[in-house]
């Protein structure tokens, strides 16, 4: 779905969230006033509400009686953790994204370590595979198989630098909403320790995701190879 087709109140989120991840809006800073954000961009007092509802549960902001909406501190450990994404957990100037496989449609593998439904099956999946890097050190390498389900063009975007998340939540509708995950240390083999830049058999945290989204049968699955050796991660889940 176009970003013009978004309810009022998704466009307002997007635009401060976006301001608050580039620094416009900076940690302690107070948010426009909703008599103010109703004025410029001619909206509803309950739609501003709304929006601002929606970066609090996020984390962006907090409200305080009397003052407004302050502006919280980004996170500064690795949100893999958390259902609002790496991207808004780090910030887009310190984390890049390399697709090492671009999105492709393919049928879901056998065996598969989560159990999806049958019309995820029916539909087959799309797969990619990326490389993360936070301050120009790789950081994780995750693997994805997403239902293919109503994703129009979906495999000729470009998803170099840019947030999975973001684009399935502005551009189709699709909001995740929690999940379950599967925690283990291994070791990492020849082709982890190439991409994560450690040693073949150095630990590695993996990860298996299966995250619930706002449209039914339709849950995104990941597995993660994530290197602790400088990082910590966190999240809300």
């Amino acid at each position: 779905m176009a970003e013009n087709k978004l309810p009022q109140y998704k466009k307002l989120y997007e635009s401060l969230r976006k301001h608050i991840l580039s620094g416009i809006y900076e940690e302690g800073s107070l948010l426009p006033s909703e008599n103010e954000l109703c004025a410029v961009h001619n909206m509803t007092r309950p739609t501003v509400r709304h929006a601002l509802e929606a970066l609090v549960q996020d984390g962006f902001i907090q409200k305080k009686q009397g003052k407004g909406s302050i502006v919280r501190k980004p996170p500064q450990d690795i949100g893999i953790l958390s259902i609002s994404g790496t991207s808004s957990a780090i910030g887009k100037d310190f984390l890049q994204t390399q697709i090492l496989q671009k999105p492709e449609i393919m049928s879901w593998p056998e065996p598969f370590h989560f159990e999806i439904s049958e019309v995820e099956r029916d539909f087959g999946c799309i797969y990619m595979e990326r490389l993360r890097i936070v301050n120009g050190q790789p950081v994780f390498y995750d693997i994805n198989h997403i239902p293919n389900i109503n994703l129009p063009r979906f495999t000729s975007r470009t998803f170099e630098n840019k947030s999975l998340f973001e684009i399935l939540r502005t551009q189709y509708q699709i909001e995740v909403k929690g999940g379950q995950q599967k925690l283990k240390a291994l070791k990492a083999d020849q082709k982890v320790g190439k991409l994560l830049n450690i040693k073949k058999g150095d630990p590695v945290l993996y990860i298996e995701r299966k995250l619930f989204t706002n449209r039914e049968n339709f849950n995104i699955y990941s597995t993660i190879y994530f290197n602790s050796e400088k990082h910590a991660i966190f999240g809300n889940f």
